[in-house]
């Protein structure tokens, strides 16, 4: 369905409309559950398709392809009312020849539309879209949309794009035929629905007159692979001389209007059209005979619309006129006599019936030409299908020069190798001489998970949507925006990137981070690409953390698919000990006297600041909030209870020890995770005021310590009191102090150091 995006889907599953309805108001899709499938005809498939053409698609091993398609094409008759010949051949789509692709990550990389606005520009599909038909644009669109997995056919692509890259010349002459292609595919649908217009007749055979000039310019170049793709297009002479023979250059735009068939194609027509030209000048000629033949000089021929054309002859002249029986009287007036005779109501029939006879005369010969054609349809179907992807070749192959892209190696061993990739879209934005261009390295065996860590800001998402990107980019076959680029066959490309509620159904920002982290874990396989950005940022640090570390070591023990994990969480960067196949990366940040300087580039090592504070300066949170938050930043600092526990192990505990994963990921948790009671209470509050920043709870928490410093103060003046965090030296021996006092802090986990903290913070505050 997120391929497809239809606008409406035919269903009457009641218990699959339920799991379907959310999906499709959030999609804006219709469901047509009232199709009453007990009014179909179950031989329908044979009107379109012939008995051979559907034994040897085999239907009979699914029934479910067959019901589903007998079900389309009765909805498709009952609406158009006839069976549509455009619809000449059955397709069964593959999946294990497409890389799947879900709704997330579609959305995520923005490979058809933005995110934001839903609009084309800004998306991947804009910066390669070079296209000069509307044919192409879709084939293009549908490129993007289904990558390839199958090693030959990408490679196949990829080389008829770099024949026509290294030939500027080629591609420009192509170019300058294609831009007069009109879209023959779209001209082939309305010529099934009988809806195309003489106009568009026109289009058809102007396009077809340029098939003969693409396949010479193809074979007058070096480009082998292009030349063997166009070697059998049908030229379709006899559709062209069909056309030209018959319908005028300049035709009316409906076809009931006349003005649509050469005179010369119908000798009938060619009558007609003489007598509507010719006629006054018959009836001129009548009346000059008829003159002679009278004798009457003032003899003539006039038209009303009671009586059409008459002979009148004066009365004066009456008694000398040679009249004979094939006159007879029509009208007498006072002065005259009105005539009528055979001949004159013969040509009289002629004139007044021409145009209505014309316009009737011409309808018929179109559709009869219409006819002809659609019953070569499939031909001009074919030929539109090659032009599209001759304009998609063109087209990928334009923007792989213009942008300096380079031309990927395809392997089956597993291996993502890209040097100083780019991100096509953002480098389309800043150009390709203000893009950082970074590195990206994951081989099976030897690191197939990054742990990314830097300030949020300074380019951890776009890097890694750009290595998702490119990996793309080379399954639909398209050159990419690297030095160096060689990336494995994919089965599949995940994202967890970003995060917002799901109010449509109910969820919250995390449920809908947790959901889809869920079908990752359970569908990626090791020739996966994963990407995973600030895990665990939805809910409390502690939580965040745990999720975060053990999805790593999930991955990384049972998955082993190749995996960009962005995070917050410094202490995941302790996993680079624990496993040789997870590398840590941040991204480079310069510190001066005037703040920071994000150099967005990924460099080896994690990072020990996230720069928190000067993100809000850069987003232009008020200078106040700046101040105050820099001060109490230096607060919590300075005062958090003095504990030296830096020589001392932390276990992970019984929950860890009992966790289903391998007993390497164990021996990490419990060997490694060491932290000082001091860089355990820092973190903690470190990370609470840069994620989950609440000026009006601090404040209030700050005026809760000075009212309970006076209390400690009783007696000085008010003025002369400090505001102080509480320390031990303030807690006198009463409950609080004992519990303190019996922590057994040598055997405490970090998770068990938490709670503890947690515990003691709440008896505080109360």
């Amino acid at each position: 369905i997120a391929k497809v995006h239809p606008t409406e889907i035919i269903l009457n599953d009641l218990d699959f409309i339920e799991k379907l309805k959310n999906i499709a108001t959030v999609s804006n899709i219709y469901i047509n559950e009232n199709f009453d499938n007990n009014y179909l005809d179950a031989e329908i498939l044979k009107e379109y398709f012939s008995e051979a053409y559907l034994q040897r698609l085999n239907f009979d091993d699914n029934g479910l392809i067959k019901s589903s398609l007998s079900i389309l094409l009765n909805y498709i008759y009952n609406t158009q009312k006839q069976v549509t010949s455009n619809i000449n051949s059955i397709n069964i789509y593959n999946s294990q020849e497409y890389m799947v692709l879900d709704m997330f990550t579609r959305n995520n990389l923005e490979l058809t539309a933005t995110i934001r606005g839903n609009s084309k520009k800004g998306s991947l599909l804009h910066v390669l879209d070079k296209t000069s038909t509307a044919m192409g644009g879709r084939m293009l669109r549908k490129y993007v949309e289904e990558p390839l997995v199958n090693k030959n056919r990408i490679e196949k692509r990829l080389n008829v794009i770099e024949e026509l890259k290294e030939d500027f010349m080629l591609r420009e002459d192509l170019i300058d035929i294609l831009k007069n292609v009109y879209d023959i595919e779209r001209i082939c649908g309305k010529i099934a629905f009988e809806k195309v217009t003489p106009k568009e007749m026109i289009h058809l055979k102007n396009s077809i007159e340029k098939l003969p000039k693409l396949k010479d310019t193809i074979n007058l170049s070096s480009a082998q692979i292009l030349k063997n793709y166009i070697n059998n297009m049908d030229d379709l002479n006899d559709i062209y001389s069909l056309i030209d023979s018959s319908i005028l250059e300049e035709p009316s735009i409906t076809i009931k209007d006349g003005n649509i068939i050469k005179s010369e194609f119908n000798d009938e027509l060619n009558s007609l059209r003489d007598i509507s030209k010719n006629g006054a000048f018959m009836i001129k000629e009548i009346e000059n005979r008829e003159k002679e033949k009278t004798g009457v000089k003032s003899l003539k021929i006039g038209f009303n619309k009671v009586f059409g054309y008459y002979i009148e002859i004066t009365k004066a002249n009456l008694a000398n006129a040679k009249i004979d029986d094939s006159y007879v009287r029509k009208q007498t007036l006072s002065n005259a006599e009105r005539y009528i005779t055979s001949e004159l109501k013969e040509i009289e029939d002629k004139i007044l019936n021409a145009e209505d006879k014309i316009k009737s005369l011409e309808y018929e010969i179109f559709v009869e030409i219409r006819n002809n054609i659609y019953d070569n349809i499939d031909r001009i179907q074919s030929v539109a299908k090659i032009i599209a992807n001759v304009d998609v070749f063109v087209s990928l192959a334009t923007v792989a020069y213009i942008n300096n892209y380079v031309k990927p190696r395809i392997n089956e061993q597993n291996k993502l190798d890209i040097k100083n990739g780019r991100h096509p879209v953002v480098e389309s934005i800043v150009g390709e001489e203000n893009f950082v261009p970074n590195d990206t390295y994951l081989n099976q065996g030897e690191n197939i998970i990054n742990i990314i860590t830097g300030p949020n800001m300074a380019g951890k998402s776009t890097y890694m949507r750009q290595t998702a990107v490119i990996a793309l980019m080379a399954h639909i076959g398209s050159f990419v925006p690297a030095e160096y680029a060689n990336i494995p066959i994919l089965d599949r490309i995940f994202t967890r990137v970003g995060a917002s509620d799901d109010l449509a159904q109910g969820q919250s920002t995390f449920m809908v981070e947790m959901t889809e982290v869920s079908q990752i874990l359970k569908n990626a396989t090791d020739k996966s690409l994963v990407i995973l950005d600030e895990i665990g940022r939805g809910t409390s640090t502690y939580d965040g953390i745990s999720l975060a570390w053990s999805i790593v070591e999930y991955i990384q023990a049972n998955i082993k698919c190749k995996t960009l994990f962005a995070t917050h969480y410094h202490e995941l960067v302790e996993l680079e000990d624990e496993f040789s196949d997870v590398k840590n990366y941040s991204v480079a940040v310069k510190e001066n006297n005037d703040g920071i300087v994000f150099l967005r580039k990924i460099i080896e090592g994690g990072a020990d600041k996230s720069y928190g504070i000067y993100v809000a300066e850069l987003a232009k949170l008020p200078e106040k909030v700046i101040y105050r938050s820099r001060e109490i930043l230096k607060d919590l600092e300075k005062n958090h209870i003095q504990q030296d526990l830096s020589s001392n192990k932390i276990l992970t505990g019984e929950d860890t020890r009992e966790a289903k994963y391998s007993d390497k990921a164990n021996d990490s948790i419990n060997d490694k995770l060491k932290l000082d009671y001091d860089k355990l209470t820092e973190e903690l509050e470190r990370k609470n005021d840069e994620y989950n920043l609440n000026i009006g709870r601090l404040k209030s928490e700050i005026n809760k310590l000075k009212r309970e410093n006076k209390e400690l103060k009783k007696g000085k003046n008010e003025d002369e009191v400090a505001v102080t965090q509480i320390t031990f030296d303030n807690i006198h021996d009463d409950e609080l102090t004992k519990e303190i006092k019996n922590l057994d802090i040598l055997n405490m986990t970090p998770l068990d150091a938490m709670n503890a903290l947690y515990k003691l913070q709440l008896k505080v505050k109360k």
